[in-house]
């Protein structure tokens, strides 16, 4: 079964989404990634219990928890949910079916296999409604269950609802011109939403944890951050138009992101602005190796350890504009050594040096490049 669950995946994400649409506005929203990662929990723990009944199956039983939360808060009914999982169900059969007959499986099989699956789905849906149920038992006011569903709804796919007025005023939050948005390392400690103004919006009880501050981090709002936080690490998205706050989130998640890969110094505040060049050239890591290889080619024929010189003394060349005995300095190599390697540069890359889009090309991408390294540790 295992080579098929890649595929099916997508297929049942676009079957999902075609029946129901409001999940194809979640799938394009700043939670697309925990929605993803339970699906492909829900799929990889059926077949693990196949080949391992006893294999535990907690990261799975929490994140379809965190499914039927996420209804509740959006005022859903669980039949949505319940429906999507069904769907989910008779494609994976579909797709048993097919793979059935490519093996010449017996039929008896293939029933025992439907029967295990949807035994499976009652499984999921019962896991979920814990989850449903647990929002719906807690002793939320109005007011604060109003502001998390009209957080979902700011940060889902543009263009903002029309609705956004009177859910507004449903919600007692007056919405600003421009907002900040704010990731949040999980786990959130306990006492930070006691720690909030009363018209900062939050949703805490999710994988990936988030603010809105209305208006700019000015020197009040940073002092209150700091004290909700007590320790706890975050990155502070760019302040930004309300319609374009799925976008500061996404900047400060991915801030977050480089952090843990040891490409940011990681420190208890972050912000996105302090690290804007690097958000941009590593937007698209492939995409920055792609055009490594093809603007360093004709350095890459060469033995490993001459290519890595000249790439570093390109590198550091071509981004300081700095003259050779600078060069050297920050190298810790001799003036005329690095002057012997510009001159096999010169020769390597001839017009390429001196042509604007390939010097920029090539500083962009080494520039890239030398923060992936630092990420990787090389």
């Amino acid at each position: 079964m295992r080579p098929e669950l890649p595929g099916l995946m997508k297929e049942i994400g676009a079957e999902v989404t075609r029946a129901y649409p409001v999940y194809g506005r979640l799938l394009n929203g700043p939670n697309a990634e925990p929605i993803r990662q339970g699906l492909e929990q829900a799929l990889y723990a059926f077949v693990d219990r196949v080949a391992d009944p006893g294999k535990n199956a907690v990261l799975r039983d929490e994140l379809l928890r965190k499914f039927g939360r996420v209804e509740a808060y959006e005022g859903r009914e669980l039949d949505t949910l319940q429906g999507a999982y069904r769907l989910g169900a008779r494609i994976a059969l579909r797709r048993a079916k097919a793979v059935g007959q490519q093996y010449r499986l017996s039929p008896a099989l293939i029933l025992a296999f439907a029967d295990a699956l949807f035994a499976y789905v009652d499984e999921l849906e019962q896991i979920s409604r814990e989850g449903y149920v647990e929002v719906q038992s807690r002793a939320f006011s109005e007011v604060p269950a109003r502001r998390r569903r009209l957080l979902h709804l700011i940060l889902a796919a543009p263009p903002l609802p029309q609705a956004l007025p009177g859910l507004c005023e449903a919600a007692a939050w007056h919405p600003p011109a421009d907002v900040t948005m704010v990731a949040l390392r999980p786990p959130v400690p306990e006492h930070l939403e006691a720690g909030l103004a009363d018209d900062v919006l939050f949703d805490l009880d999710i994988p990936q944890p988030h603010l809105l501050i209305p208006g700019p981090l000015t020197s009040e709002r940073l002092a209150m951050l700091d004290a909700a936080l007590a320790g706890a690490h975050a990155v502070v998205g760019l302040t930004v138009p309300l319609a374009q706050a799925a976008d500061s989130i996404r900047w400060a998640r991915r801030v977050l992101q480089l952090i843990d890969e040891g490409v940011v110094a990681d420190t208890p505040l972050a912000r996105c602005e302090d690290h804007l060049v690097t958000l941009w050239l590593l937007s698209d890591p492939a995409l920055v190796t792609h055009l490594a290889a093809g603007e360093l080619a004709p350095i890459d024929r060469l033995p490993a350890s001459r290519r890595d010189r000249l790439v570093e003394t390109l590198r550091v060349h071509i981004s300081t504009r700095a003259p050779a005995e600078q060069v050297g300095e920050m190298l810790g190599v001799h003036a005329q050594t690095v002057r012997y390697r510009l001159r096999n540069l010169d020769v390597l890359l001839g017009e390429r040096l001196a042509d604007p889009d390939h010097r920029f090309a090539m500083e962009a991408s080494l520039r890239a490049l030398h923060l992936l390294a630092r990420g990787t540790g090389m």
